[in-house]
């Protein structure tokens, strides 16, 4: 589950542009790729921090994805923003964007 990673503010925008704003609906955006991606593997690589302080951190980092969708192997790559806050003693997810590899 990843509700308890989000911010209540938080916005998401996924690499085909759909924009995702606040912990419901970037909750139900997730669960609706979990349901439909079968098998998924997701991984990050090439994670370079940005800007790190004790109460906020931002990076860049490269996605790779892996599945079946509709009995049919698929998957993606791109490139992708975060930016992650302290909220007492956890870190949430403030904001994400995903795109494609430049």
């Amino acid at each position: 589950m990843v509700a308890p990673l989000i911010g209540d503010d938080a916005i998401v925008i996924f690499s085909n542009g759909a924009l995702h704003a606040g912990k419901e609906a970037i909750r139900a955006a997730y669960q609706h790729n979990f349901n439909t991606i079968k098998g998924e593997e997701y991984r990050i690589e090439n994670v370079r921090w940005l800007a790190e302080t004790a109460d906020a951190a931002a990076c860049s980092f490269e996605f790779h994805w892996t599945g079946e969708i509709e009995g049919r192997k698929a998957s993606g790559s791109g490139r992708g923003t975060a930016v992650l806050v302290r909220n007492d003693d956890r870190w949430l997810l403030a904001g994400e964007q995903l795109g494609p590899k430049s």
